[in-house]
């Protein structure tokens, strides 16, 4: 009879090609007249075999070769059947190897000890051709399908590492447009709160000083979140800068260039961006404020309503406008003006701060948010935005934002003097 060689010759039956052979038998076993008839029945398989005639030899070629199955008899010489199995197992490396016990034991309790020794399946003697094969084509397939699977997920992992690593870079190029520190003139002191639902927020803002008496300020609100609503908060930064046309245009005279309205400002983008050619829309309130007379023109394309609290205590809404950016001028953005005067505060958000909704389903709402900031009308300005966000967040309780929240304030003084700055108070 022919008799199996020792574990160091590392006898296998000839390897099938490359494209023929993926997987790799180990068949541990005592009796060298089991191992010719494994080895026999495995013949035509597309598959290279390994064999050893003890546990100890096993194991050994098992941390050698790294099998996709192995084929263990229970009772051998040294190391038995469960002693190999459970080694095999605390093996990171091995620990996931299919094994399949041999033995002619057949009763319960072995087969069960052997399931908890690791083994996945049992095949009792004397073996059946048939059965063998089946039971071997069928973990050699498990292990295959296992393999493909924790590859997708490497893909998978490394795919999403790279799309964190985009993430982030796209929501440090947004945070970039974020103002660093407040305005330059000690006409008007700033204050604001910025805080995305997700890494990459569809809200913007933005203030900028056109001419010496000048002063203009925006919020914008992109539909959507994440990278495509940010990278077009990076496109309307463009479009909005003092440098692109759409607010400040030179004189037809030659002479200084002329402040652009906040209602043509509004058309300018309403043309720049169609809602069919970015497949989303936007919401701005653009104000432009005289520094030295306190006169504040504004328009707005769909945005929630800004406010005034006057330094009295009370409160104006600013409802002139039309609708959202994108609609081609179906209609026409309608400019208001006001006045404000030293003390009063002005407040532009997005509908992150009324819509956030608590564990029930409920609103906050316009009317608390115009309640807290009221009450915090004798606190400074940037103190009462906290104020107001803190009740947001405590309305909210556990439960998280859905929407962008974004909240841009300013307060007035119309007395101050170029030799007298006054302090600033700002937080992002």
């Amino acid at each position: 009879m022919e008799q199996a060689s020792a574990v160091e010759s590392g006898r296998t039956r000839p390897t099938p090609a490359p494209d023929e052979c993926v997987e790799r038998i180990l068949i541990a076993d005592d009796n060298p007249a089991n191992l010719l008839l494994l080895r026999r029945i495995l013949a035509k398989e597309p598959c290279s075999l390994l064999e050893a005639e003890d546990g100890e030899s096993a194991l050994k070629m098992a941390l050698e070769h790294t099998p996709d199955l192995v084929l263990l008899d229970v009772m051998m010489p040294g190391l038995d059947g469960y002693e190999v199995s459970l080694a095999l197992k605390q093996d990171p490396d091995l620990s996931e190897v299919p094994v399949i016990f041999l033995s002619a034991l057949s009763d319960a309790s072995s087969k069960i000890k052997g399931l908890e020794a690791g083994a996945v399946d049992y095949i009792t003697k004397p073996f059946n051709k048939d059965e063998v094969l089946a039971r071997v084509r069928n973990q050699l397939k498990l292990r295959g399908l296992t393999r493909e699977l924790r590859k997708a997920n490497r893909d998978l992992n490394e795919k999403q590492r790279r799309i964190d690593e985009d993430l982030r870079a796209a929501a440090a190029i947004q945070r970039s447009l974020l103002p660093s520190h407040g305005p330059a003139t000690d006409k008007v002191i700033a204050a604001w709160r910025f805080l995305p639902c997700d890494q990459n927020a569809g809200d913007l803002f933005a203030f900028n000083q056109l001419t010496q008496n000048d002063f203009a300020f925006h919020v914008i609100d992109v539909s959507g979140h994440g990278v495509p609503a940010a990278m077009m908060t990076v496109a309307l930064s463009q479009s909005l800068a003092t440098d692109n046309g759409h607010t400040m245009q030179p004189a037809d005279d030659g002479g200084p260039p002329r402040v652009v309205s906040p209602a043509e400002v509004l058309n300018h983008l309403d043309v720049e961006y169609p809602i069919d050619r970015f497949e989303r829309h936007f919401t701005i309130a653009y104000m432009l404020l005289e520094l030295d007379s306190g006169v504040l023109r504004y328009s707005r394309a769909g945005h929630p309503m800004p406010f005034i609290v006057r330094r009295n205590g009370r409160l104006e809404e600013l409802s002139a406008g039309g609708t959202i950016i994108g609609l081609g001028g179906v209609v026409p953005f309608d400019e208001g003006e006001c006045r404000l005067e030293s003390g009063d505060r002005l407040f532009v958000y997005t509908d992150g701060i009324p819509e956030a909704a608590n564990a029930t389903g409920a609103f906050f709402g316009e009317d608390a948010m115009y309640r807290v900031l009221q009450e915090a009308r004798d606190l400074p300005l940037d103190d009462a935005c906290g104020a107001l966000i803190d009740a947001v967040e405590k309305f909210a309780g556990t439960h998280d934002f859905d929407d962008d929240v974004t909240l841009f304030a300013i307060e007035y003084d119309g007395t101050a003097g170029a030799d007298e700055p006054r302090a600033e108070k700002v937080k992002a």
